[in-house]
């Protein structure tokens, strides 16, 4: 399928390794060139040009809040960008009843206000071209809170409302505004997430790593491609009547009707 998209601008947020990489390799294989983020510049550059020579790699720390106007100054050498993923490591597990105000504060800022700067900048061109795709990478916890995962859990949940709130305010100009949700994908997050639980069962990462597969109804995790090819998708010019959305791409793990 020709997904309409050949010859347009993305910038992928977190794009030089796992989740985001397979996004950046998915809209380049589309024809798309794909500015990358990463918070190592040479490794950014590194992974652009691996993916093609209509990529490029940026530094940016999602976390720093000065660093993200004159990242999109620099960014406009680039080109007008009609596709933007919001995508970012993953806040380190905590409990609920253990997270202190500054952790908030310092994750809220990476994980939301960050991301809304972006949009903020970018997307009065999308509109006023007709055109444009914000996807963010969330997780299936906006559904079903996962335990430990307090700041995904609460912080993604806020960006979901306000991620639905603006697609109801920019769909007549042709934007649409979707969110992904990934489960349990092959990434170095997930492999973290094993070795931590059998360090503390006394197993080995194998016998965590089995377990947690046969708890998804395909029986193993998802690929940063397979991944990468949902968010191709949404970006495309078929799935223009699709916004507002959360998108689980987990195997069928998520049992929420909702």
């Amino acid at each position: 399928m020709d997904l309409g998209i050949g010859g347009r601008r993305a910038l992928v947020l977190g794009g030089s390794k796992g989740l985001g990489r397979g996004i950046a390799e998915a809209l380049a294989a589309e024809g798309v060139a794909v500015a990358l983020t990463g918070r190592n510049e040479e490794a950014a550059m590194k992974v652009a040009s691996e993916i093609g020579p209509a990529a490029a790699g940026f530094s940016l720390d999602l976390a720093n809040p000065e660093a993200i106007d004159p990242f999109l100054n620099r960014l406009a050498t680039f080109g007008t960008i009609d596709i933007l993923v919001l995508n970012g490591g993953g806040p380190p597990p905590t409990l609920a009843a253990d997270v202190d105000s500054e952790f908030w504060r310092a994750q809220f800022e990476a994980m939301v206000l960050s991301g809304m700067r972006i949009v903020h900048r970018l997307l009065p061109a999308m509109r006023a071209r007709r055109f444009g795709r914000i996807i963010a990478v969330a997780s299936t916890s906006i559904r079903e809170p996962i335990p430990s995962l307090t700041a995904s859990n609460a912080l993604r949940s806020a960006l979901a409302g306000w991620m639905k709130t603006l697609a109801g305010e920019v769909a007549v100009d042709g934007v649409t505004v979707n969110m992904l949700l990934p489960g349990r994908l092959a990434t170095d997050r997930t492999l973290s997430f094993n070795r931590t639980d059998a360090a503390s069962e006394g197993v080995s990462v194998e016998t965590v790593a089995a377990r947690s597969q046969s708890e998804i109804p395909v029986g193993r995790y998802g690929t940063p491609a397979e991944f990468g090819a949902a968010a191709a998708f949404l970006a495309s010019r078929q799935a223009a009547y699709i916004t507002g959305v959360a998108l689980p791409v987990d195997g069928g793990l998520c049992r929420s009707m909702l």
